[in-house]
């Protein structure tokens, strides 16, 4: 039986979001939320963890199929379970409140601040291409850029649907350029196959990295409150939006390494420069720094903007730090909640400094807690149908049990990986995770029901995805 949930006033919450997205605007949307700058910036990490090539091209395919099956699960929570709570509700549902608080926890303190700390740091590397800073240039500009979209945030200044909208296609018009110069300029000679010895060829890495460029469609859960009859059409935004980002992806990996080879790839940080300073020269370097400067604004300003919004909503939950649950009327923002998430991602950039690469630590930071949460989720899929055998099911993923199952044995493959091949950071941030308990003590005592009948508290991260999409 299907439960509908009673619309009722709320203090934090002046109404519920409308249906108005159709299915284009939501893929749209999708694919604004993945391809943002990761793209930009993990292929030469994932080139300096395979053994060759073809192994290079094999992972981003693998990454689209895993990536695929992920959103048939989530198409199925999502359409049993809109809310626009996304996540948070579906944790809450199948394991109760407690798991869902820590998952909020872990969003809020190790997630969505490690990256905005790791957004921060690629455009500080793209920055530093363009304006030099010396050794510290990278986390010089991702500390300011964190300060000042902060501040924007703070303010009120929201970017509209169309401008979101316009920004995506600039990243999208990137990478197709990056394929067609690649395709069409490159030499079109094979680099020689170059053969990493055990020790510093790492599978696993390679998968963390192109698994973290895929990341960012789970976030679609959080629309189904939005979505035109959102409960049939949401298998559809995934697996379209999915189908899109995968072939640009192992498109314009496949141009790159035609022009840069793998050794070249290896080499770089900035591997979208670097690949167009080599066909174009520097004129060419700087246009396409200037793209991910705009791709990597883009996206650093929605994760602030979301993040705050996260810290809002756990508030709200919690009888600790009240006024961070405090609504900003005159700004219409979380103030409190930005500043604060606005605090701990700048001690994350300070970290990061005094490692060799800013952007590897945010992810190994962040890696283990996100897969962990993931894996999570995809139980969630046994759970709740054992728990709620009659529930309205407008769409289930197929092949049920296989494809659930592959999709938590993938999550399960990438946690191991995740604490297995990355460095003291990841153990940070699970540290960081299990800090998160005693949060457990300090729950509101509304009981399930009436929690149950109020608009999700996450309403205003919902209508910060749209707005910012």
């Amino acid at each position: 039986m299907l439960l509908v949930y009673p619309r009722v006033s709320h203090p934090n919450a002046k109404r519920a979001p409308n249906a108005s997205l159709s299915v284009f605007d939501a893929v749209i949307i999708m694919v604004g939320l993945v391809i943002g700058i990761g793209i930009f910036r993990t292929p030469s990490i994932v080139a300096a963890n395979v053994e060759s090539e073809l192994a290079f091209v094999l992972v981003w395919v693998a990454g689209g199929l895993i990536t695929l099956i992920g959103a048939l699960c989530y198409a199925e929570l999502a359409a049993a379970h809109p809310h626009a709570g996304g996540e948070y509700h579906f944790l809450s549902r199948a394991y109760g409140r407690p798991t869902a608080v820590l998952f909020g926890w872990a969003r809020g303190s190790v997630m969505q601040t490690g990256a905005i700390a790791g957004v921060a740091f690629v455009l500080g590397d793209y920055l530093s291409q363009i304006v030099p800073l010396g050794p510290y240039g990278p986390a010089i500009y991702a500390a300011l850029s964190i300060v000042v979209f902060t501040a924007i945030n703070v303010i009120g200044t929201r970017q509209s649907k169309t401008l979101q909208i316009t920004v995506t296609f600039i990243e999208i018009g990137a990478v197709v350029a990056i394929i067609l110069a690649g395709f069409l300029l490159g030499s079109g000679e094979p680099t020689p196959p170059v053969v990493q010895s055990q020790e510093t060829a790492a599978l696993g890495m390679a998968m963390i990295f192109v698994l973290l460029t895929y990341g960012g469609w789970n976030e679609v859960a959080y629309l189904t409150g939005e979505i035109k009859d959102a409960p049939r059409n949401i298998a559809r935004v995934l697996v379209l939006g999915t189908a899109a980002i995968a072939s640009l992806y192992v498109l314009a990996n496949i141009a790159m390494l035609a022009v840069l080879g793998l050794d070249g790839l290896r080499q770089s940080d900035a591997v979208a420069a670097e690949m167009m300073r080599a066909i174009a020269g520097p004129s060419g370097a700087v246009i396409v720094s200037l793209a991910v400067v705009v791709a990597a604004i883009s996206t650093l300003n929605a994760t602030i903007f979301t993040g705050g919004r996260v810290y809002y909503a756990m508030a709200q939950d919690l009888t600790l730090l009240p006024r961070v649950g405090e609504w900003n009327e005159r700004g219409k923002t979380p103030a409190n909640g930005l500043i604060l998430q606005a605090g701990v991602a700048l001690a994350l950039v300070g970290i990061g400094a005094g490692t060799r690469d800013g952007f590897q630590a945010m992810v190994d930071y962040t890696a283990p807690v996100f897969w962990g949460s993931l894996l999570l989720i995809g139980i969630a899929v046994f759970v709740l149908r054992r728990k709620e055998p009659d529930r309205l099911r407008p769409y289930k993923v197929p092949l049920y049990p296989l494809t659930p199952a592959l999709f938590c044995i993938t999550c399960a493959y990438m946690l191991h990986g995740s604490l297995a091949y990355t460095g003291i950071a990841a153990l940070i941030g699970v540290v960081v995770l299990v800090a998160g308990a005693p949060l457990l003590w300090f729950q509101r005592n509304d009981p399930p029901e009436q929690a149950r009948s109020q608009p999700s508290r996450a309403i205003p991260a919902l209508n910060a995805q749209a707005s910012n999409h």
